[in-house]
């Protein structure tokens, strides 16, 4: 059998440098770059397990906190997010009750923490769906003719738009906004003025 002289033009995949491959499925340009390759993926790998153990530790872990009515503060800062200094000020302000077992020993009353932290009600906001922009050409200005109508530079106008939302379409190089919307603003900002 032959040898081969195909030289296929390819970038490494660990160095990303050009080289000539020989076969197509040659991914490495020297044998380092497949070593230097190799320990990354171990490396990674090895990474994921610990960040998966570490999940699996804290899992058992809060499952533990929340079966008991007195937690420590570093406990709580973990199951409810919250900084140390935001659970001491509560409790100098003797608003969740807590109870000092002896030096770093406080804990305080989950339930309390709960019943402050847990209970957010937000209102639901109905959903804004955008409106389509159905403007016919003869009922939009240009930016140009904005600027000119009522004396303002282009990007005072580009900006006007995007700070109130105002829809725009494009037909060929110019943008149109809608004139009943582009008068609404300005007019009023005149009448302030």
């Amino acid at each position: 059998m032959g040898k081969s002289n195909l030289k296929i033009p390819k970038i490494c995949e660990q160095c990303g440098k050009p080289f000539e491959a020989k076969t197509v499925a040659t991914r490495f340009c020297s044998p380092y770059c497949v070593d230097k390759s190799g320990k990354e993926r171990r490396r990674q790998e090895k990474e994921s397990e610990r960040r998966q153990t570490l999940l699996e530790q804290a899992a058992d872990k809060i499952a533990e906190i929340q079966t008991r009515p007195y937690i420590s503060i570093a406990e709580a800062t973990v199951l409810f997010g919250i900084s140390k200094d935001t659970i001491r000020r509560l409790i100098k302000a003797n608003k969740i009750p807590a109870v000092n077992l002896g030096q770093r020993l406080t804990r305080v009353s989950r339930s309390h923490i709960e019943a402050m932290f847990t209970v957010v009600t937000l209102l639901e906001t109905p959903e804004v769906v955008p409106q389509k922009l159905r403007y016919e050409k003869y009922e939009c200005y240009d930016i140009a003719e904005v600027s000119e109508k009522f004396g303002v530079s282009p990007s005072t106008v580009n900006k006007t738009i995007r700070r109130n939302s105002i829809p725009r379409r494009q037909f060929g190089k110019f943008v149109y906004v809608p004139k009943e919307q582009i008068d609404r603003i300005f007019s009023s900002k005149n009448i302030l003025a």
